[in-house]
């Protein structure tokens, strides 16, 4: 039997390509609103795009943020995606707001030279911190290319849990991988081929947890 999948809708983000993407990769997804609706699901995601304000107020009003700390702490499969990864930690000097505080760590506006551009969007290569780690097989690490939008990045207090490194300007934590949870600043959805080998790796996480 596919894998279930729960995917978070609190108001806001890229939830239809998500959960399409989830779908293509042999996923059978189911779109939740509230901690009741997650019944039997064996992985969690959390996508987003937008201002992390909007984000965390959009879980408190669906009463999801219980849900999602306590889905965590028992270390069961969660995938963030972009928002969904900025969220995890403790504050975002977008706004000035704070996180759901999961990870020690800070959101941080990018500061840098005008030969950048900011937003970062487009393309650009990730490097991977163990390229024989389950999660990044059939894909090859600072190659393999997946798509960015975003003005700010999460700079992780434990280094070491910054599986996911990209240089734009400078070199910055663009995904996490701590236990059975995933989280990117790319969008995987986005990425193509690429970005769907890391959906279907993950759902293989999902399989045998």
């Amino acid at each position: 039997m596919n894998p279930k999948v729960a995917v978070i809708d609190y108001g806001m983000g890229n939830l239809r390509s998500v959960s399409k993407a989830f779908e293509v990769c042999g996923a059978q997804v189911e779109i939740i609103t509230g901690p009741d609706e997650i019944k039997d699901a064996d992985g969690l995601v959390l996508p987003g795009v937008g201002a992390l304000g909007d984000c965390v107020e959009g879980l408190r009003n669906c009463r999801l943020i219980d849900t999602v700390e306590s889905w965590i702490a028992d270390d069961r499969p969660f995938f963030g995606v972009c928002l969904g990864f900025q969220a995890l930690y403790d504050f975002s000097e977008e706004g000035s707001v704070r996180g759901l505080g999961i990870f020690p760590g800070r959101v941080k506006q990018f500061r840098l030279p005008e030969t950048y551009k900011v937003p970062h969007m487009g393309w650009n290569s990730v490097e991977f911190s163990d390229l024989d780690d389950p999660i990044v097989e059939s894909l090859s690490s600072s190659n393999d290319q997946f798509y960015f939008v975003h003005s700010y990045y999460v700079d992780p207090q434990d280094e070491k849990s910054a599986f996911f490194k990209t240089d734009y300007g400078h070199v910055f934590a663009s995904g996490i991988k701590v236990g059975n949870v995933i989280a990117t600043q790319f969008h995987p959805e986005k990425s193509q081929k690429i970005g769907l080998t890391l959906y279907r790796n993950f759902l293989k996480l999902v399989e045998n947890s």
